[in-house]
C-alpha cells in the first residue's frame, strides 16, 4: 500500500484494474469514433460501408469483442463510470448503424415528460454526430486524461503569493491581493479550506471562482493552502490543523493589516473545525477583557452535527463503522498519509452512482463544444486529490464523525490559557461573543446533509427556524435544491455569492 501511494497509484488493487479498464476502454472509443471522422465531421457514407459489406462487420466485430472483453474483466456494478462510457458507445453504435435499439433506447436523446423524442430521429443523429465530433477534437474520452492534458496540470484563474513566514510543515498561506483597477474596501477574507480537497475549489476558473467574485467586491483574500503532506505530517492532528494554523494565519494577516476587519468563508470540513477554533479563540479573547475580533463566518455545506437521526449522516456513519478500522489505517498508511483514493472510494460509497452522473453529465454537455474546456478545470480538480493526514484523519473520524463531540460540547483544543487548555470548548460561547454565522446548506447533499448543517441555528444570533432574512447583525441560514460541490456552477456560486455578500455588507 505504501509503495502504491509512494507512485501516486491506487493501494487498492481491483480499483488500479478498473482505472487501466477505463484508459483502454477510452482509447476503443477514440480509435473507433476516429475511423468515421473525415476533416472534423462524422462520415455516414463510411458509416454504411461499415454495415453493409463484409469486412465492415468484421471491423466492427472485432471492435465489439475488445469493448467486452474489458467490461468483463470490469470488476464493479450499478451505476459506474464504464457504464456511462458504455452509454458513449452506445450512442455511436446508433450512428453507425442509424436504427435505435430494439429496445427503443435512445442514448443521450432529448425526451418530454412522457418519454417520447422532443426532436425527430434525424435531429437526433445530427445532434449527436456533433458530440462525438466535438469529443474527438478534444480526444475527451477519458476525463481524467483530457482534464491533465487541458488544464496542464494547473488550475486555478487569481494571482497570489504565499506569505513570507505562513510555511508550517507543508501548510502555507496564500494571499490574493485586490487586483489593479479595483479598490480595497478594507475588509479581509480568511478562507479555510479543508483538508480533503485542494483549495483551488474556491478557484477554478473565471466565472467560476468565489475569489474573482469577491475581488469584484474590494476584498483581499487570505487562503489556507494544505500542501501535500509527506512523512513529517504524519503525526500531527486536528490540534495542529484547527487550533495551531489559524491561530499563525490569523496572526500574520492582522500584522500586515492592523485593525482591519477579518471575515472567515470555509467550506466542508474546513468550516466544521473552524467553529470550535473560533469558540475557543472567543473563550480566549473574553477571559482576557478584549472584544471578539472575528465575527463573521460564511460556511458552505459545513456539517457541525453528526447523529444517526435528524442530522442525515446515519449512512455514512454506518459505513464508517462497518468498513473503518483506524488500527488498519495506521499499519497501512501511518508512513504516506490517507490516499486520495482512499478517501474518493468512501466518496463514492456515500454517493452511489456519483461517478457515473458525472461522466455521462460531461458526455452529454459535449454537444456544445465550449462545454468541454470548461469543464477542465473542474474535472482536474474532482480527479486529482490529495493526500489526508492520517493521525488528523483517524482523529476526524473518531472524534467528530462518530463521536459527534463538536455539537455535544466534548471536543477538545489546546490553548495559551491554563484554564482552558486541553478542555472541552464551550460552542455557545459564540452567540455571547457576538459571532454571526451564515449557513449555506444542500437539500441535496449527502456528503453534509441539510440536518446536519446547524451552526447557525445552534450557535448563531437566533436560536431557530430556517430564516432566509433576518434583520441586520444576525446569522443567515440559506437552504437550496443542491448538492455539495454547488461552487462548480456559475449559477449557483452566483446565488451564493448575491447572498454572502449581503451577509458581509450588513
Amino acid at each position: 500500500a505504501r509503495i502504491a501511494v509512494g507512485a501516486s497509484r491506487n493501494p487498492d488493487v481491483i480499483a488500479d484494474v478498473n482505472g487501466w479498464i477505463y484508459k483502454n476502454y477510452s482509447r476503443l472509443l477514440y480509435t473507433l469514433t476516429g475511423f468515421f471522422i473525415i476533416d472534423g465531421k462524422f462520415n455516414r457514407e463510411k458509416a454504411h460501408m461499415i454495415c453493409t459489406t463484409a469486412k465492415g462487420k468484421e471491423y466492427l466485430k472485432n471492435y465489439m469483442d475488445e469493448f467486452s472483453q474489458l467490461e468483463h474483466q470490469y470488476n464493479n456494478i450499478g451505476l459506474t463510470r464504464l457504464k456511462a462510457m458504455k452509454e458513449l458507445l452506445k450512442c455511436l453504435l446508433v450512428l453507425i448503424t442509424e436504427k435505435p435499439f430494439t429496445s427503443g433506447d435512445l442514448p443521450f436523446a432529448k425526451t418530454k415528460p412522457d418519454g417520447t423524442l422532443m426532436t425527430s430521429f434525424d435531429e437526433y443523429l445530427a445532434e449527436n454526430h456533433v458530440r462525438l465530433e466535438n469529443l474527438y477534437a478534444e480526444n475527451a474520452f477519458d476525463i481524467k486524461e483530457y482534464s491533465e492534458r487541458a488544464t496542464g496540470g494547473h488550475i486555478g484563474c487569481s494571482a497570489y503569493e504565499y506569505v513570507k513566514g505562513s510555511m508550517i510543515h507543508r501548510v502555507s498561506l496564500r494571499y490574493y491581493p485586490v487586483p489593479k483597477g479595483i479598490k480595497f474596501n478594507g475588509k479581509i477574507i480568511y478562507m479555510a479550506t479543508p483538508l480533503i480537497n485542494k483549495p483551488e475549489l474556491f478557484d477554478l476558473a473565471s466565472g467560476k471562482s468565489v475569489i474573482e467574485s469577491l475581488h469584484q467586491k474590494g476584498y483581499a483574500i487570505y487562503m489556507v493552502d494544505h500542501g501535500d503532506p509527506g512523512w513529517e505530517e504524519t503525526e500531527l492532528g486536528l490540534d495542529f490543523y484547527g487550533k495551531t494554523i489559524p491561530d499563525l494565519y490569523i496572526g500574520l494577516i492582522k500584522k500586515r493589516h492592523p485593525r482591519k476587519e477579518i471575515y472567515i468563508m470555509a467550506y466542508c470540513m474546513g468550516g466544521t473545525i473552524m467553529m470550535p477554533y473560533l469558540a475557543r479563540r472567543a473563550e480566549e479573547r473574553l477571559a482576557s477583557g478584549q472584544q471578539m475580533d472575528i465575527r463573521k463566518i460564511a460556511l458552505m455545506a459545513s456539517p457541525t452535527k453528526f447523529d444517526d437521526e435528524e442530522s442525515g449522516h446515519a449512512p455514512i456513519r454506518n459505513l464508517i463503522r462497518r468498513d473503518y478500522d483506524p488500527y488498519l489505517m495506521k499499519e497501512l498508511f501511518g508512513a504516506v498519509n490517507i490516499p486520495p483514493q482512499v478517501i474518493e472510494a468512501g466518496m463514492n460509497e456515500i454517493q452511489p452512482g456519483v461517478q457515473y452522473t458525472v461522466v455521462l453529465g460531461f458526455y452529454g454537455r459535449a454537444e456544445i463544444k465550449e462545454s468541454i474546456a470548461d469543464s477542465a478545470p473542474f474535472l482536474y480538480w474532482l480527479t486529482h486529490g490529495t493526500k489526508f493526514p492520517v493521525t488528523a484523519h483517524i482523529q476526524w473520524i473518531q472524534n467528530v464523525f462518530l463521536g459527534n463531540q463538536i455539537f455535544e460540547g466534548t471536543y477538545c483544543l489546546p490553548s495559551t490559557n491554563p484554564r482552558f487548555d486541553g478542555k472541552p470548548v464551550n460552542m455557545k460561547i459564540l452567540k455571547k461573543a457576538g459571532v454571526r454565522i451564515f449557513d449555506y446548506k444542500g437539500l441535496r447533499d449527502p456528503i453534509a446533509p441539510a440536518g446536519s448543517c446547524v451552526a447557525g441555528q445552534t450557535w448563531g444570533q437566533v436560536e431557530k427556524g430556517n430564516v432566509h432574512y433576518t434583520s441586520p447583525h444576525l446569522n443567515r441560514i440559506i437552504e437550496k435544491n443542491i448538492g455539495h460541490i454547488f461552487v462548480v456552477s456559475r449559477k449557483l456560486l452566483a446565488e451564493y455569492l448575491v447572498l454572502v455578500e449581503q451577509f458581509y455588507a450588513d
